[in-house]
């Protein structure tokens, strides 16, 4: 069954706190370099100049208008709504810049899959990829697994948002819900920071 991924249905099941996300505030970056749909990679523990804050706004994966949806998709919390959060990101993307804030995607699918949304999606901001879980890892992410259409149960991330500074965890926002009004809540936290 295709489905339409920009457009997100009225009964999704809310994702609870589960205390996944509790140790991230405070953290430091580790220092690593990610595969971008900008070419080459990019730092994830380093704010790009002139900004005061690096927002990596995480997700499980990106649809494809048409294709289906995984098994169960819309019924797993928090699943659901990878683009339109991405979309929301990107229509914001210069007032975000304004409140002093680069920002980032990240997900486990490979920047060949992340490539085709990029430019899809007309993104002004990188997608990066974490592929080989090197962050997951590093910084404990929350994830779950999930069966795709291809028979695969791949690792996926939760959605979460970190928001960092000085190659510090300054804040998170997780649980995400419901996404397509995320980088309002991300803008309000950065105006109010700031």
């Amino acid at each position: 069954m295709s489905h339409d991924p920009t457009r997100l249905p009225d009964d999704l099941p809310a994702p609870a706190d589960d205390g996944a996300a509790d140790h991230l505030p405070g953290s430091r970056m580790p220092l690593l370099a990610l595969p971008s749909t900008g070419g080459g990679q990019v730092r994830v523990d380093q704010v790009p100049a002139p900004f005061e804050y690096l927002v990596v706004y995480a997700y499980p994966r990106t649809g494809r208008p048409g294709a289906a949806a995984p098994p169960g998709w819309d019924d797993i919390p928090g699943a659901r709504g990878c683009t339109p959060e991405t979309c929301g990101f990107r229509d914001h993307a210069d007032d975000l810049a304004d409140a002093g804030a680069a920002v980032v995607g990240l997900s486990t699918q490979s920047t060949a899959y992340q490539q085709e949304a990029a430019e899809r999606l007309g993104l002004p901001f990188p997608l990066l990829s974490d592929a080989d879980l090197m962050l997951t890892r590093a910084l404990d992410l929350p994830t779950f697994t999930t069966n795709l259409e291809d028979g695969s149960r791949p690792t996926l991330l939760k959605r979460l948002t970190l928001v960092i500074r000085e190659g510090q965890v300054v804040h998170t926002f997780y649980p995400v819900f419901p996404p397509d009004g995320h980088a309002e809540r991300v803008l309000e936290w950065l105006r109010r920071a700031g």
